[in-house]
């Protein structure tokens, strides 16, 4: 793909790996969320042995605003698009029911939208949903560091900066874990990564 190139000449991209994440698994990488350009420099970092299953989540109201937007979204991404502003019937969640029991891996941001500090803000209940209702795959946390100066809030054009993608360890299931218990545990791996 064209555009994972591009994003590596622009912002390097460059994968850390805490754990070694084997071929024939399937996942979701979930991750801070700094910029536009977040999805591309995961998709990038993974190696083309994983990158053809993994679909990336992304806000209908904004990846479906343009043609240009919509062009990239379904046809050079293939994304899951989640309707954030919940319009019409069915849970925001079943597109990437959906995808899961395809097959697919999913790369998703659990803050919901872009974050205004270093660490990641809150998560949503939806990555604990789905963790609950698809045991069998794996939650790999992954940290963006030095994406939001690439392409801060407002801008369109990124400035060529080196940025790394860590990528984690899976995190374990624990049995009858709280959804609050288990979000932070989730928001601390993610955190854990860019501090080490």
């Amino acid at each position: 793909m064209a555009l994972v190139w591009l994003v590596r000449i622009v912002v390097g991209a460059h994968p850390r790996y805490l754990s070694a994440l084997a071929a024939g698994r399937q996942r979701i990488y979930f991750s801070n969320h700094t910029s536009h350009v977040d999805t591309m420099a995961i998709l990038a970092a993974l190696p083309a042995r994983l990158r053809g299953s993994v679909r990336p989540v992304a806000a209908r109201d904004y990846w479906d605003s343009s043609p240009l937007r919509s062009f990239v979204a379904r046809r050079v991404l293939d994304v899951v698009f989640v309707d954030r502003r919940r319009q019409g019937a069915g849970d925001p969640l079943d597109p990437l029911r959906e995808a899961l029991r395809e097959g697919a891996s999913l790369v998703i941001f659990p803050e919901g939208t872009r974050g205004t500090g270093p660490e990641p803000g809150p998560f949503r209940s939806g990555i604990f949903r789905l963790a609950r209702e698809f045991p069998d795959v794996e939650l790999v946390p992954v940290n963006l560091s030095n994406l939001d100066r690439v392409m801060p809030r407002g801008k369109v054009i990124p400035v060529p900066l080196l940025c790394r993608v860590g990528f984690g360890a899976p995190l374990e299931r624990v049995p009858g874990e709280e959804k609050d218990a288990f979000l932070e545990r989730a928001r601390g791996a993610v955190i854990t990564i860019g501090n080490t």
